[in-house]
């Protein structure tokens, strides 16, 4: 319709374009393009434009009103342009339908050739496709020929080798009589002279590696057997000689097996070499080292351990295997070294038999079990252990045969290995010596009172044994799990848990007797009652246990624990050092609070003479007693149990000067703060009572109508009781000076100074 309208429309002249409005730079000349940097407008011609994502990244930095007003005027001038162009152009523009003349022959002109081009194309298209399935056909056929002539040959394979099979066998029984024959007239004709002995045993060699070389012939024969009729399974020409294939495998198996049996007693290397690579053909590795079980090892092991099927028979013997794995180690150095060398020749294809694990192996653990079952019970702990050792010494000497890792894993990964190692139940043995180590700790930790061993190690008068048989326990506990006697590095990781569980066991010990010693703690745990009523000359034996516990935790224990897991990789000894050093540090974090609930003990008792200060209240209440020129007799009981304790045989004997410190400090400061406690109580009751008295004894005067100055030259209550304290605390920080600590150290000692001190005396303190 726009069309229409402006081919009606009479020609009009080209309008004066609109001037657009510009803008000029800086020396005045007008500037065509005023367009913002930011607005691209070569993107509007980008097939991938999308309206929504170009305005929403103008928008991060352009304000919407500027682009709305941009979009705008570049809307205005799009419409500008196409007017322009529009007026350029415009006679052509009007004249475009004048010369859309006779269209529709125009195209139907153009359509002819067109289809006469797609009506060839399709008859060419249906020749090709029908040629093609002519093609396809044929091939087939000649597919389905060829895999009949296959199948023919196929079957004519079979037939041929079955023949030849059988004739081969045929050829058996000749030469196993002559072999045969040979082998009992050489047993008849011992006596004969060695000439003839010799010719008769180069005969039988020969006749051996004979038959030897032709049972290889025909296992290899089999296996092509054994490969096509695998192939055709299902065709009846197939099944009708199943039953020839199975006669045939069975004369094979019994032929191999008597020929295998009679190079083994020969130890005719050749024939062995020859029976073994026909067992390898036919895949029947298992009869031979079934043969080899049966006939050569099994004699030997029965020598050894003595079994039947009757029953036990070899029980008085005892059940110790050393002395029976040294044996067994001698006769396979001597009877199946033979065998072993030819089983492990390299390039011989001889790695599909493993006679060390099924034949030696196999046989060995049959005899243990029959013979004697006793040494897989871990009832005796002991006797499983020495047992085990020697189990896994006597298969690291089996290991020594073989010849590459590849066989030593082939080795291990046999059934009879797996099920040899199975025997041993080391968990159960584990959870015995778990009952025995742990238990033999927890007897000892829920003894309701500690229990000193006196020992007479001891260097410089410090004793450097342990003195409480708890901790006595714990030692040899943590000794036993990594003892040669008990430790089975399989379960190394599971003693490693118990090393950790002992020690976590005897920390809770302590930390439970500690909090049972609190006040207003009832529910106590067992085996804490210890705590409740141990001294603090009983805590001393505690500290010094503790302390030398993590040391020998910290140092040879850990150095003892890394050497027994010496083979063990960096990456293994890291964490388990890392494990046990964290429970020494969580161990020796117990001394703290020991040494704090023995400062405990020390305060309670000093306290108890302390609280004699109150009695200072009464003396000079309501009293003309003069002012106090010496302290009071209370005052040198206060750091009595102190000093007794720390002069005691104990602490001077088990405690070191560290810890000897802590505890003055410690007892010296809160005996202090009881001190300042007490006698700043006593001082602020006396002045309020003073006060008071004060109060009604003005009230009175004034009612009366006397006088009501008061001499001040009187020395009231509260100043003698200040004084009294004041010489009291000088006698008590000499006292502290006498064990070593200043007093003027400690903040309630210069408070306490500071409330019953003079004024003249306030700020120097001075003993």
């Amino acid at each position: 319709m726009a069309s229409a309208d402006l081919s009606m429309a009479p020609p009009t002249p080209t309008p004066t374009p609109i001037t657009q409005r510009t803008h000029t730079d800086l020396f005045g000349d007008p500037i065509e393009d005023s367009t913002p940097l930011w607005f691209k407008k070569d993107l509007f011609l980008s097939p991938d434009f999308d309206s929504e994502s170009y305005i929403s990244d103008l928008r991060t930095f352009v304000p919407f009103d500027t682009l709305r007003s941009q979009l705008q005027s570049h809307l205005s001038s799009l419409k500008h342009q196409l007017v322009d162009l529009i007026n350029r152009d415009y006679n052509d523009f009007v004249n475009l339908t004048t010369h859309l003349v006779d269209v529709d022959s125009s195209v139907a002109r153009m359509r002819a050739p067109l289809s006469d081009l797609r009506d060839k194309i399709s008859a060419f298209r249906e020749s090709v496709k029908q040629s093609l399935v002519s093609l396809q056909n044929g091939l087939n056929q000649r597919a389905d020929a060829a895999n009949a002539r296959e199948v023919l040959e196929l079957l004519l394979d079979t037939f041929h080798v079955v023949s030849k099979v059988e004739k081969l066998i045929k050829e058996l029984p000749s030469v196993a009589a002559d072999w045969s024959n040979g082998d009992l007239n050489a047993s008849e004709r011992s006596h004969i002279s060695n000439g003839i002995a010799v010719q008769q045993s180069e005969n039988e060699s020969n006749v051996r590696e004979t038959q030897s070389m032709l049972l290889e012939r025909i296992a290899s024969e089999m296996n092509r057997l054994k490969f096509y009729m695998g192939h055709a399974k299902d065709l009846p020409f197939i099944q009708n000689i199943e039953k020839r294939f199975q006669s045939a495998s069975l004369l094979l198996d019994a032929s191999l097996g008597h020929c295998f049996l009679d190079g083994l007693e020969h130890q005719d290397e050749n024939a062995i070499y020859n029976c073994l690579r026909a067992y390898a053909a036919i895949d029947n590795t298992r009869n031979a080292e079934e043969i080899f079980r049966t006939t050569i090892v099994a004699p030997l092991i029965e020598k050894i351990i003595p079994h039947g099927s009757s029953g036990l028979i070899g029980v008085a013997s005892g059940d110790e295997l050393e002395a029976d794995y040294k044996e067994m180690k001698q006769c396979i150095e001597r009877e199946c070294t033979f065998l072993l060398k030819i089983s492990s020749r390299e390039n011989a294809g001889f790695h599909v038999f493993d006679f060390l694990a099924n034949s030696i192996l196999k046989e060995v653990l049959s005899a243990i079990q029959k013979g004697k079952p006793g040494v897989f019970s871990p009832g005796r702990p002991t006797e499983f252990l020495k047992n085990y050792r020697s189990s896994i010494d006597f298969l690291t000497h089996l290991e020594g045969y073989c010849t590459s890792r590849y066989a030593v894993t082939k080795f291990r990964a046999e059934p009879a290995y797996v099920d040899f190692i199975k025997q041993w139940n080391l968990g159960a043995y584990f959870s015995l010596r778990f009952q025995e180590i742990a238990g033999a700790l927890d007897s000892a930790l829920i003894s309701p009172s500690l229990i000193v061993e006196q020992t007479a190690h001891h260097e410089d008068g410090k004793f450097l044994a342990l003195t409480l048989k708890q901790s006595v326990t714990l030692l040899e506990s943590l000794r036993a799990c990594w003892s040669e006697n008990v430790l089975l590095l399989p379960c190394s990781d599971k003693f490693l848990r118990l090393s950790l569980q002992l020690i976590s066991r005897y920390s809770n010990w302590l930390s439970y007797g500690l909090n049972a010693r609190k006040p207003g703690h009832t529910n106590a745990n067992p085996g804490s009652e210890w705590a409740i009523s141990a001294g603090p000359e009983d805590f001393i034996y505690v500290v010094h246990d503790v302390k030398l516990i993590v040391k020998e935790i910290c140092g040879d224990y850990v150095g003892h624990v890394l050497d027994v897991l010496s083979s063990c990789p960096t990456e293994v000894l890291d964490p388990v050092k890392q494990s046990i050093l964290q429970s020494g540090k969580s161990l020796e974090s117990m001394i703290t609070p020991l040494t704090i609930s023995i400062i405990d003990a020390l305060v309670e008792k000093s306290v108890e003479d302390l609280k004699q200060l109150k009695g200072i209240s009464a003396t000079y209440r309501m009293t003309n007693k003069p002012l106090p020129v010496r302290h009071s007799p209370y005052v040198t009981a206060i750091l009595h149990h102190l000093k007794a304790f720390l002069e005691g045989d104990r602490a001077t004997t088990y405690l070191d000067n560290s810890t000897t410190k802590a505890i003055l400090r410690g007892t010296a400061s809160e005996i202090t703060k009881s001190y300042y406690e007490m006698a700043s109580d006593l001082v602020n009751v006396a002045r309020k009572t003073e006060s008071s008295l004060l109060r009604i004894r003005q009230g009175a005067q004034r009612r009366a109508g006397a006088s009501s100055d008061v001499s001040d030259h009187n020395v009231s209550n509260t100043d003698k009781i200040c004084m009294q304290l004041f010489l009291d605390i000088q006698e008590y920080g000499r006292n502290l000076a006498s064990l070593g600590v200043d007093a003027t150290e400690f903040q309630e000692y210069k408070l306490l100074w500071e409330c019953v001190a003079p004024a003249d005396k306030q700020s120097t303190i001075v003993f």
